[in-house]
């Protein structure tokens, strides 16, 4: 109610005043502190401000300073009927980094350094079974900035060059909620969304970054954004181009000043299952290592930010991937390796610290996350996802055993609409243009590890027979538990009939229930 009244009496007095009005809203909901309207007001000087009035009768004048004068008094009182609680910062800082898969020390890898997210892990919790729902830059960070799945927000694709898929007008993105409710926000790095006013942050801190892959530069950028002097909490998100590819492999002929870069011997690499054991293979993976060394690298000068400047027991910090790891039969598919990621979360009001979930969770539940921790409303339509910060200190929580994920477009050349839904146990992919050969990324068919296949002529691709990965049937379905390599597809043995059933009703209301267009070819094909 005094919330109310208070931004009716600014509104009225706003044209008349020589000042911009900033509303924040605090965690307990109805109060509104108008901080740079009163710093304004105040600054010259309540009887100048007065002055500067160009109103043409004394009446006027006076209906406008009792105005401010019951402004005052009910910031007043609002301001003393807060909590305490509701007096301290809740900021956010979220990472996020670009194809990295569990390659990380915490993740169980015990060839890779990776420290500073090590220690994140420790200190926070760390999700084993956490998922993109999208196989893609662009598509999955817009749905990491609006909790809605890519075919309802309409990034299907690329947003870059000729692909130039955009958010649809309607969305409300998490950047813009958190500005409504008093936030000041800053991107750093790889932004990939677009039209930008949907996704629009206030400081854009990009200078001398070198792409994104300078994580000692965007540290330091992070650190004048947070050192501003302004009051309001802060939302920084903080995205690297590591361990992407480069035009140049993956970056590690640059110099980055001030940074060590740690190199890997390609004998040593661990070979993942999808992948063929080849020389090129090795000597790529050992390219990818280092750019994942040197993300966590940065990723410590950032961390060492949030301390120094006195923010550690105020800041939320959630560091994800976008989609799985550069490589053909990883990145751009809902296999495994191309959607389950690493997450780690670290909240200062976690009581319990080293914790490892086995919480299933999806990039659409961060959006909800992170408005439930800064007290934030969120749009008037549902959000796809839900607030983890419940479970967040629970090891195994009921009623997280269960994700979707839906995959369009990569870049415009490669249509290849993919819906998933998964359980603990068994996953089935909707292969919705299944008599398309699976159509590769223009980086992962030049890779040398795909032209290394091509030149062999080879019949197999890690665990997978070249045609089996190239060539997909309408439905795939796999139990995880006896084929964690997604090898033996199920979907015609009767075994498991129940199952295939059940799920696909379970995809398909999904489908309908998040508004997915393609619904329509269970009605025409």
């Amino acid at each position: 109610m005094g919330a109310t009244l208070l931004w009716r009496a600014l509104c009225v007095a706003r044209p008349y005043v020589r000042c911009s009005v900033l509303v924040v809203s605090s965690n307990c909901g109805d109060v509104v502190l108008c901080l740079r309207w009163f710093q304004s007001f105040f600054r010259c000087g309540m009887v100048q401000r007065l002055a500067t009035l160009r109103l043409a009768g004394r009446a006027t004048r006076r209906f406008v300073a009792v105005g401010c004068l019951v402004v005052i008094g009910l910031l007043h009182a609002t301001v003393l009927a807060m909590p305490a609680d509701a007096e301290r910062a809740r900021n956010v800082v979220l990472i996020v980094v670009d194809d990295q898969g569990y390659e990380a020390g915490c993740y169980g890898n015990t060839v890779i350094q990776t420290p500073h997210l090590d220690r994140l892990a420790a200190e926070g919790t760390r999700f084993q079974y956490a998922f993109c729902t999208t196989s893609s830059c662009s598509a999955s960070r817009s749905v990491i900035l609006t909790g809605l799945q890519n075919h309802a927000n309409g990034q299907y694709g690329h947003m870059h060059g000729y692909n130039n898929f955009h958010t649809r007008d309607f969305v409300q993105s998490l950047p813009v909620l958190l500005a409504r409710a008093g936030y000041r926000t800053c991107s750093i790095g790889k932004f990939h969304v677009q039209p930008e006013r949907i996704y629009h942050f206030e400081t854009y801190a990009n200078q001398g970054i070198m792409g994104g892959r300078y994580g000692r530069r965007m540290a330091e950028n992070a650190r004048r954004f947070i050192e501003q002097d302004d009051p309001r909490p802060f939302f920084l998100y903080f995205c690297t181009s590591d361990p992407h590819r480069s035009r140049d492999g993956f970056a590690n002929n640059l110099k980055y000043p001030g940074m060590k870069p740690v190199a890997y011997d390609p004998a040593k690499i661990p070979v993942p299952h999808f992948l063929p054991d080849e020389p090129e293979v090795r000597a790529e993976l050992a390219e990818y290592y280092q750019a994942v060394s040197r993300l966590d690298e940065g990723l410590g000068h950032l961390l060492r930010v949030i301390d120094e400047t006195g923010h550690r027991d105020d800041t939320l910090v959630i560091y994800l991937s976008d989609n799985g790891i550069p490589f053909p039969g990883a990145k751009t598919t809902l296999y495994e390796p191309g959607m389950r990621l690493p997450l780690v979360i670290r909240s200062p009001e976690q009581k319990r610290r080293g914790v490892v979930s086995r919480a299933m969770v999806t990039w659409a539940d961060i959006t909800p996350t992170i408005l439930d921790y800064c007290g934030a409303a969120g749009p008037k339509y549902a959000l796809h996802g839900r607030s983890i910060l419940p479970v967040l200190e629970q090891d195994d929580p009921e009623g997280w055993d269960e994700i979707y994920a839906s995959h369009t477009f990569h870049e415009i050349t490669m249509y290849y609409p993919m819906r998933v839904v998964r359980t603990r146990r068994f996953k089935l992919i909707l292969n919705l243009a299944h008599p398309l050969p699976f159509p590769f990324a223009s980086d992962l068919y030049r890779s040398k590890t795909w032209q290394g296949l091509l030149r062999r002529e080879a019949k197999m691709f890690g665990s997978r027979t070249v045609a089996a990965y190239v060539h997909r049937p309408r439905y795939e379905l796999y139990d995880l538990e006896s084929d964690p390599h997604e090898v033996r597809n199920l979907a015609n043995d009767a075994r498991y009939a129940e199952v295939f059933d059940d799920l696909k009703r379970r995809l398909r209301a999904w489908q309908e229930r998040t508004q997915d267009p393609w619904t329509v070819k269970y009605h025409y094909e």
